[in-house]
């Protein structure tokens, strides 16, 4: 099994480390082959997307990516700044369904933003859509207004789209999800405003006939923002595009004490996958050692599950992790009195021991 590690920008390197480490720990070998990416990429060569990062990451059984983006990329052209290596990974690897687990440990619920007795026990999943929407819709750009209040003004627009195939395929993975944990789905939409989420909601309900035995709720995406706060846990699972599961799924994140503890998977059709932490690249910490790993380390447990066909070695990593925070050890965003503060090089170090306990 070959993995591609595209460590890329900020705090990618350092937490990218840790997750091999804990790869490399496991009593299974995996070809490993690093490549520049976003920042890294655009300074080693010109591109935030080289091709001979594309062609590593094609030809790779899966992806194990850090994060993209850096403010002295700001000036840059569109096309060159770090965040489109993102964007074209999930285009070219035609990577359209996104697993955001949003899980509350125990340990943890302290550091949450919600009171334990609203929070306690969550565990949700967001799935959503990757590569259709206003992210990815065609026209877009700049221009001259030619109709409307401000004709003649300066104007940016973009086109939010989806086609009946992109609603199917995520909504088959969504219900397919939900079928394994509590079967209950919940479709987030705009249909009271947006035409195109009226024709997603039409095709989701279609495609629910085919799950009978999975209880399916609409919810516009207004409301669903306000009830992952007030009652999270109703939710089991959560389908919606790609621009409300974005936000959706970062505000999921802080649910469970901190970004940094949010995994996520990004498959294509056959369970080919890159894997990355919800967070960013967080450029302000870079380099000081404090950034939360277990993100990434989750992460790479994903990829064992979903793309390299090893549950028990993820199971494995999963266990480590809880063992961990049991133990008290706590990076700074997650950190509280009465907890040990460590580094992001200790926290590796202690997932580490733990598996070979």
């Amino acid at each position: 099994m070959k993995i591609a590690i595209l460590p890329g920008d900020g705090i990618g390197p350092e937490i990218i480390d840790q997750a091999v480490r804990v790869l490399g720990a496991l009593d299974e070998r995996f070809e490993m082959e690093t490549a520049p990416v976003g920042g890294a990429g655009y300074i080693a060569h010109g591109h935030p997307l080289p091709d001979a990062t594309l062609k590593l990451a094609m030809q790779a059984d899966a992806v194990l990516f850090g994060a993209v983006g850096d403010w002295q990329f700001d000036t840059l052209e569109r096309p060159l700044r770090p965040e489109q290596a993102i964007l074209g990974l999930r285009r070219e690897l035609k990577l359209f369904a996104n697993l955001r687990p949003a899980i509350l440990y125990p340990e943890l619920a302290g550091a949450s933003s919600l009171k334990p007795e609203v929070v306690s026990g969550l565990d949700i999943l967001i799935v959503r859509e990757l590569t259709g929407d206003i992210y990815f819709g065609k026209p877009r750009g700049m221009r001259i207004a030619v109709d409307g209040p401000f004709i003649g003004e300066r104007e940016g627009f973009d086109t939010m789209r989806y086609a009946e195939t992109e609603i199917r395929r995520i909504a088959h993975v969504a219900f397919q999800a939900a079928r394994r944990r509590g079967k209950r789905l919940t479709s987030v939409d705009k249909a009271n405003v947006l035409e195109t989420f009226q024709f997603w909601k039409e095709i989701v309900t279609e495609v629910h006939a085919e799950y009978p035995d999975v209880a399916l709720d609409h919810m516009y995406v207004d409301n669903a923002a306000m009830q992952l706060v007030r009652a999270p846990k109703k939710f089991d699972v959560i389908v919606t595009g790609n621009m409300f599961g974005d936000i959706l799924s970062d505000a999921a994140a802080m649910l469970t004490g901190s970004i940094g503890m949010l995994p996520s998977a990004s498959l294509d059709a056959n369970g080919k996958g890159l894997y990355e932490p919800s967070h960013g690249s967080a450029p302000d910490i870079a380099g000081k050692g404090v950034a939360n790993p277990l993100a990434t380390i989750l992460s790479a447990a994903m990829m064992l599950r979903y793309s390299l066909n090893r549950p028990a070695q993820a199971e494995r990593i999963e266990a480590a992790v809880k063992q961990v925070l049991a133990q008290g050890l706590r990076t700074p965003d997650i950190h509280e009195t009465g907890t040990t503060l460590v580094g992001t090089r200790e926290m590796g170090d202690a997932v580490v021991k733990a598996l070979a306990v």
